[in-house]
């Protein structure tokens, strides 16, 4: 059995992951391999703060069992739990990003003008995270979807409440739109974001759209897996 895989710590959701969401091994170029996190639902984990203690227990647990197994590295599948990166991160041996918003700096770093932020809810993305992301709000210019009531309805409402089905349609228009607009009302944007793991199948849509840089955990993931390989 291969022990250099990427590991991912996913919330516990009941949609469909497609292609490309963070959550789904076949995202990768690399084998990947998913361990759910019991009770971290959608709700408790979008919001502006720290998980409750004995959800971080659960994260911690779940990135334990995913080191034993032989996981060269760690993600998830939500950005908002960059509140709770450092404390994961100091529970393993192995590389851990827990949200594409640690690679911010290295983005501004490399790009001239402010970065353009997609996320699941506008609302949720406060400055608590922002602050665990190293983001000063005046910074940045951030979007949410959660006005879209395709992707509300499938991904930010509790386990038992999500869409079953998904369509692909509706939500790649509505991040399309949203980043659209986002550039539209920011013209000094010089790339785009995504906070959202469930946003990376629409990069290539919002790139076309917009003619930014698109950035996501699958960026991330491919570098700390590139890093691992090459250090072993």
């Amino acid at each position: 059995m291969n022990k250099n895989f990427l590991g991912i710590l996913s919330l516990d959701t009941a949609f469909v992951r497609i292609r490309g969401d963070v959550g789904n091994p076949e995202s990768y170029p690399f084998e990947a391999r998913v361990k759910i996190v019991p009770g971290a639902d959608s709700p408790l984990i979008v919001q502006d703060g720290v998980p409750a203690p004995e959800l971080i227990d659960h994260f911690i647990l779940a990135a334990r069992q995913l080191e034993e197994e032989g996981a060269s590295a760690i993600v998830s599948t939500c950005g908002f739990l960059v509140t709770a990166q450092a404390t994961i991160a100091k529970s393993v041996g192995v590389p851990v990003m827990l949200s594409a918003l640690s690679m911010y700096s290295t983005i501004g770093a490399e790009c001239a003008g402010r970065i353009g932020i997609l996320t699941a809810s506008r609302a949720a993305l406060g400055p608590r995270a922002l602050r665990a992301a190293g983001i000063r709000e005046e910074d940045v210019a951030i979007a949410g979807l959660e006005s879209s009531t395709e992707f509300e309805r499938t991904f930010l409402v509790t386990r038992n409440s999500q869409a079953l089905t998904l369509n692909r349609e509706e939500i790649e228009k509505a991040v399309v739109e949203a980043a659209q607009n986002l550039k539209a009302n920011n013209p000094d944007l010089s790339a785009l974001l995504f906070e959202c793991g469930n946003l990376p199948p629409y990069a290539g849509a919002v790139r076309a759209a917009t003619g930014l840089p698109v950035f996501h955990m699958l960026d991330a993931a491919a570098l700390l897996m590139g890093a691992s390989v090459s250090s072993g």
